[in-house]
Parts: C-alpha cells; structure tokens; sequence
C-alpha cells in the first residue's frame, strides 16, 4: 500500500542529507567525545559544529546550546532547572492549559513538591490574554513558560509581548518551541527569549535527540548526575550520531526556510478549502493566520475521532487526533476542551500537518477519503439504537 503520511506534527521522516551526515559517526568515527585520543577529538568536534548549525537557526551563540534527548527533557530542564535553581526567591510558576504534556506533568510534579502553579485559560482560537498573564505575576514568580506553537491546533502565541511583560518583572521565559522550530523563523535575541526547548525528529532529524538554549547569564540546576559533558549540565556520552543529524537538519531548515512555508501554507490552504467545500458538520480549530504554516485540526459532529483515523489507515493515510503523546488516553484532548469544544467535537478531531513532501494530489486524496469515512461513519451511527 502506498502510504500517504500527513502526521508531521508527531514526527518527520530522516532526510536523506541528516542519514549521510550522521552515517560515519554511526560506523568508523565512533570516538567518545570526552578521550583525548584523535578518534575522540574527532567526535568533540562534530559535536561543536552541530551545535553551532543549531545556534544558527534561532540566533543564539554556540555555547547557549545544550544538547539533550528529546524536548520532553529539554522542557524538564528548563522548568525544573529554573523552579529549583530560584526557589528560595519564590515558588510561582506561570503556564498554560494547552501546553504540552512534558510541560503541564512536569509542572504537576512541582506541585507536589510544593511549587504553585498557576494555568492560564486560552480564547477559542488557543491564544492566552495577556492581561490575565500580567494579573497572574506576584512577588515570588520565577517562571513564565508558554509555548511558542501548539502541537494540535498550530496557534501560535504572541511570543514577543510575552517576553516584554516577563522582562518587565524580571522573570525568566522559557518556551516550549518543539512545533515551531524549522517551520517558522525564530529570533531569540529579538523576541526576547531566554530558554527555548526543541527536538530533532520534529524537523527531518532522528528520535532521541533535542537541544535546550539557555541565554548567558542564566543558571539552572542540572537533574542528571554524572560525569560533566555539556558544560556539567547534561551527564552522559554525548548522542554523536544523533547531534550531528540535528545539527545538519537545523542547517537545512534554515537554508529551505521560505520555501517550507510557502509550500506548507499552500497546501494547507488548500486541505482547509476542500474540506469545507465538500464535508458538512465540522468545525475549524485553531485560528485561520496566526498558525503552524502546515497544521490543520477539524472537528466532524458526530464521530469518534479514533474510528475515523482507523477507517483512513485501511487507506493508507497517516493522521492524528490530537498529541501523539496522549494516545491511548480515553479522555477528550485537553487542548480541545480548552478552547472550548463539547466532549462531541473534541472526540471527532482530526489533525493533519503536512511536510515537504506531500503534494496536491495527496491532498485530492486524503479529502476524497476523508469525505467518505465521515459519511460511512455517520451513516453507521444513526443506525446505531439509541
């Protein structure tokens, strides 16, 4: 079966590029970063230049990078980093209630070490107020952590006013940016940014890989012990193969940036047009602008968002009802019934989110199934006794 993959959001496929850059650290230059000998010198100096090709996509310098294993612990790092490197100067956390779960569990954990944290609520199209954000700071807030992009609904926050109300207060900002980077341009020395989480499998890199920016002059308590790889912030052997894939995709990202988005919002575009041409009973999530360039979320009345990706399975089509890392979970997303959507539509969600390769035809494709799974689905449910 030809498989049409419209998941990105969940992760992306290795470009051929990151395997080639990746491959001689996985075979012959397979050197301990920390031995003196050349072989791991070798490795150490891959590992500089990776980090510097990641410095370069969100304008940062080279030792404000700290490599990781993915985002979940890069937004670790950061939010615990912060809450127990301050918590003498107070114990208040600011977040959101359409964050992540590697944010919003991690904020639940400090609760119970006696952190206090406070969610803000978000509009229907996802975007929190900024006054209810200035009305939450208090005295001993050390922390404001709002994600830059949502992974379901693609909003994307208004990063720069968030930064400005933090400085105003001098409180640190972290932003958990695993959707936004290599799909939009991110400047974190202009939005003002002082720690920004991101992960390798989310732009054409491998799983098991993600990278932490922390600006100069802020210190966080390490949570791993051991040896003192990445400035003895981040114990254990350095993921050499897999930080110089990250390293070669952030490259490529930067280098393909313009064309990425114009492709994606087209395409986009696109889906969003077809589908409300030619399905009724949905409703659109998210805003219409101010999103993912290749994010699309629809709601369909009266179906179970779980019957509808297996029924597009059967079809080779790859899709999603919301973060891949709350499958298996029976409840409504939480982002959904954040903005506001009923048990109904939330549990009819499907999210897309496309990539470089899909084209018009696999648009032409997915809406032509998609139409027919919704009416099948339907059709099904009304027969069902009541």
């Amino acid at each position: 079966m030809n498989i049409k993959y419209f998941d990105n959001a969940a992760t992306t496929k290795v470009a051929e590029e990151v395997l080639n850059e990746m491959l001689p650290y996985l075979k012959e230059k397979f050197g301990n970063p920390s031995s003196m000998y050349t072989l791991g010198r070798s490795s150490k100096r891959a590992i500089e230049e990776a980090r510097k090709k990641v410095a370069e996509l969100i304008n940062c310098e080279p030792n404000e990078i700290y490599f990781t294993s993915s985002g979940s612990e890069s937004d670790n790092t950061a939010i615990k980093g912060i809450a127990y490197q301050n918590y003498n100067k107070g114990m208040h956390i600011i977040t959101s209630k359409i964050e992540h779960p590697a944010v919003l569990n991690t904020c639940h954990t400090l609760e119970k070490q006696g952190f206090i944290v406070t969610y803000l609520n978000v509009d229907k199209e996802g975007f929190i107020d900024l006054e209810q954000l200035m009305n939450s700071i208090r005295h001993d807030t050390i922390l404001i952590t709002i994600m830059f992009a949502n992974n379901e609904i693609g909003t994307i926050q208004n990063v720069e006013e968030i930064s400005k109300i933090a400085k105003m207060y001098n409180i640190i900002f972290h932003t958990d940016a695993v959707q936004a980077c290599g799909n939009i341009p991110i400047d974190v020395k202009e939005m003002g940014i002082d720690m920004l989480s991101l992960s390798g499998h989310k732009l054409h890199a491998t799983k098991g890989v993600g990278a932490l920016y922390v600006k100069n002059g802020i210190e966080f308590t390490k949570f791993i012990d051991g040896g003192h790889q990445e400035k003895d912030k981040r114990a254990s052997t350095e993921n050499v193969p897999g930080i110089v894939g990250l390293g070669k995709a952030c490259e490529l990202a930067n280098k393909n940036m313009n064309n990425h988005i114009e492709k994606l919002i087209k395409l986009r575009n696109y889906y969003i047009s077809e589908v409300e041409k030619k399905i009724d009973n949905i409703k659109f999530n998210g805003p219409k602008e101010k999103r993912l360039p290749g994010n699309a979320n629809f709601s369909f009345l009266d179906i179970d968002g779980q019957s509808l990706l297996l029924n597009l399975d059967e079809k080779g089509i790859c899709a999603s009802s919301g973060s891949a890392c709350s499958t298996g979970s029976l409840n409504p997303s939480h982002v959904l019934k954040a903005i506001g959507l009923s048990d109904n539509l939330a549990n009819g969600a499907l999210r897309t989110s496309f990539g470089d390769d899909n084209t018009k035809e696999d648009i032409d494709y997915l809406v032509e199934n998609l139409k027919e799974s919704v009416e099948k689905l339907r059709t099904i449910n009304s027969q069902e006794p009541q």
